[in-house]
């Protein structure tokens, strides 16, 4: 068995999402791809994929295999590259995610201006407002708005966002504006899932508490909630970014902007340092070297 291949094969697998693409992409028969993934994990003596009629998913072993598997066909990728001398443009394909309002301001523009300057590089852009598993999703580079203290990713931080609480000047002439956290209880808060905990969480003299909120409506969208406060139907919360036009144009005013806690890392995240191909350490560059420009941006509009 030709181990590379099978590594490749088993890649192409897990990247493509299915057996079949996977054939497609690597121009194969479907029983090949079948019998190489069979007799890889014959030869390993593990279970890679579980799999059903329905659907395919990595097992812990797989999950593993996968990430050197990766890191072992890039270097091998470099290595011929280098062996062969080549010095011309970088080429092939990265995949990106980021969260949907977040990427189409700040990581589209960036890509864009990447993609003119090197045009053998394609760009898929997966953004999703759900955390993405890289290795498992076929992700080369995301972006993460979260603290990351127990992440197995490699983060190289590109900033920081706020919290904002803010509501209509409508809403605050009907309701008033809360002058603490703890009175947020009596007033109308829009909310996002129902997974989500009900409650916002401050901070006052360097302690920080959490406040339970409520109110008549749930949305798991960010820009509907934004519409809706905007409407006066409630105080809403939100990351800076999100709201920062609203803001500008007088559509919502912050609050309780003394009580606001650290602002929230930003990160651009990779699966491991030595896994990424030339292009994809070219993307992870361009990004660490735009996005701080642009999250930094004007600065928000105060009460």
């Amino acid at each position: 068995m030709d181990k590379l291949r099978a590594m490749e094969t088993f890649v192409a697998i897990v990247d493509r999402g299915s057996l079949t693409a996977a054939a497609e992409a690597l121009d194969r028969s479907l029983p090949s791809v079948v019998r190489v993934l069979a007799e890889l994990e014959e030869a390993l003596g593990v279970r890679l994929l579980q799999r059903s009629t329905r659907r395919m998913a990595l097992t812990e072993e797989g999950r593993d295999y996968l990430e050197r598997c990766r890191r072992i066909l890039a270097d091998v990728a470099e290595a011929e590259a280098v062996a062969a001398g080549e010095t011309g443009p970088l080429r092939g394909v990265v995949r990106i995610t980021a969260s949907v309002q977040f990427g189409r301001l700040h990581v589209l523009p960036l890509v864009t201006a990447l993609t003119r300057a090197h045009p053998g590089i394609s760009v898929e852009l997966l953004f999703i407002d759900r955390v993405v598993d890289l290795l498992e999703e076929g992700m080369d580079v995301g972006v993460r708005i979260a603290s990351l203290p127990d992440s197995s990713l490699i983060a190289h931080p590109v900033g920081a966002v706020r919290r904002v609480v803010c509501a209509s000047p409508a809403y605050l002439a009907e309701r008033g504006a809360p002058l603490h956290p703890h009175e947020l209880g009596t007033h109308a808060c829009l909310l996002g899932t129902h997974l989500e905990i009900d409650a916002w969480r401050f901070s006052e003299n360097g302690r920080e508490f959490d406040v339970a909120v409520g109110g008549p409506l749930r949305c798991n969208q960010t820009g509907a909630r934004l519409d809706a406060c905007v409407e006066g139907v409630g105080i809403g919360r939100f990351l800076a970014y999100q709201v920062e036009d609203a803001l500008a144009a007088g559509q919502v005013v912050p609050l309780l902007e003394a009580f606001e806690m650290p602002p929230v890392p930003v990160s651009v995240v990779v699966p491991s340092a030595r896994l990424l191909p030339a292009r994809s350490r070219l993307v992870l560059q361009w990004l660490r070297d735009g996005l701080p420009r642009r999250i930094a941006g004007p600065a928000l509009p105060l009460a």
